[in-house]
């Protein structure tokens, strides 16, 4: 009897404990279908400002697990200075944004509509673009929010969007790092890379790959640096972002140790994500493709190519497709799901290893190796000294930086 009381009292604490989001979902659309005021104030007890817009640079993306763009950069400054927080919901088109808006399930459209337009829906222009004027446009809200659109309105300055454009063009569209710039080798002649090279070839049981890859790509993520920490919070060797080192299990990020085991054991997660790609060098560029642009943009492209009658697992093909998801004809298309990206900086990624890792194996071209060919031919000597650093002080460098 205990224990059955036990298990009610368990289960009626689980239906108590609706998630915050859910709740705050809820409330809204209540109040949107009962026609009640839920204006500026009622967002603000809320917690959260809900945005919907469509993926692009202009507006939203995902940057190496960090939400960014331009408008939501805008909106997020508006939130700070209202004590709330901003959580982004993403449309395929304009006429599921205004379904969202006029449902309670968003509070405002951060895609630029024109006021005629948003008049024949009856919806304020406000916020961030042109307010005024004929030719006026701007973000949207509901026409029972006069509060917040004023509020966004008092808010917004002309040219407030050209200094965060400039800042998202100077960090957020190119993978800053801040790292000493490392030597690319120790000694040439002694096959000794770095001083992490034992680590790497350990590392490399993981995959099955030649350890000299993964050094390449460390080279490229960190320039050999532990404690390089990228603008996105990627952080150590491997340049591991927080949400994927926790799901690792990694204890300190900057440990080269721990963090080389955890990279080369999320190349394997990934490696194993694209078994449908057969060719052993088409598929090592895949997994690299995914670890540097993530994993779903790079099945977006692939889903692009067999769309236009390439081959979906042939990365020759489907890198045209990672180059030009920034373009909207591309990310905008029905059999993309998640949106814009910064391809060609993955596609540079990935060339620059591969070019890299034939000079690692002695100048040999990475075109000539076959199926068989993965294991290193020479085991390195043990490094008893750290490389030489190419500069003395930190800097703040492009990961397209030439091998």
């Amino acid at each position: 009897m205990f224990r059955y009381i036990i298990y009610i009292l368990l289960f009626a604490a689980i239906l108590s404990c609706g998630g915050k989001n859910d709740n705050v979902q809820q409330k809204k659309q209540e109040a949107t279908n009962q026609n009640t005021h839920y204006d500026l104030d009622e967002i603000e007890e809320s917690g959260e400002i809900i945005a919907v817009t469509m993926y692009g640079r202009n507006t939203y993306y995902d940057y190496h697990g960090k939400e960014t763009g331009i408008a939501y950069e805008m909106l997020q400054n508006f939130a700070k200075g209202e004590g709330m927080g901003v959580r982004v919901e993403t449309a395929s088109d304009t006429a599921a944004m205004i379904k969202m808006l006029k449902s309670g399930e968003a509070d405002i459209i951060l895609s630029p509509l024109t006021k005629k337009f948003a008049d024949t829906h009856k919806l304020i222009i406000c916020g961030m673009g042109k307010p005024k004027g004929a030719d006026a446009f701007g973000w949207a809200v509901r026409k029972d929010q006069p509060e917040l659109a004023a509020a966004l309105n008092s808010w917004y300055k002309p040219g407030m969007e050209k200094y965060i454009n400039k800042k998202e063009s100077g960090s957020f569209g190119i993978t800053m790092v801040k790292r000493h710039v490392r030597a690319p080798y120790i000694s040439r002649s002694k096959g000794i890379i770095s001083q992490y090279d034992a680590e790497f070839m350990k590392g490399s049981r993981h995959i099955g790959w030649d350890w000299r890859l993964i050094a390449a790509q460390c080279y490229q993520e960190s320039g050999f640096d532990p404690n390089a920490v990228s603008w996105a919070g990627a952080k150590g060797l491997m340049q591991i972002i927080p949400s994927t080192a926790a799901s690792l299990g990694i204890k300190n990020i900057y440990d080269p140790k721990e963090n080389i085991d955890a990279g080369c054991r999320y190349l394997k997660r990934l490696h194993g994500s694209f078994n449908d790609v057969r060719n052993r060098i088409d598929r090592i560029r895949f997994v690299l493709a995914a670890y540097n642009g993530g994993p779903r943009h790079i099945r977006d492209a692939m889903n692009l190519a067999k769309k236009y009658g390439k081959s979906p697992t042939s990365y020759n093909d489907v890198s045209f497709f990672i180059r030009n998801l920034d373009k909207p004809q591309y990310y905008n298309d029905p059999v993309v799901k998640y949106g814009f990206m910064i391809g060609s900086e993955t596609y540079n990624y990935v060339e620059s290893i591969m070019l890299r890792w034939g000079k690692y194996r002695g100048g040999k071209a990475v075109a000539t190796l076959t199926d068989n060919v993965s294991i290193s031919p020479f085991t390195p000597q043990q490094s008893h000294h750290r490389n030489r650093f190419t500069g003395g002080k930190h800097e703040i460098i492009n990961l397209k930086d030439s091998i």
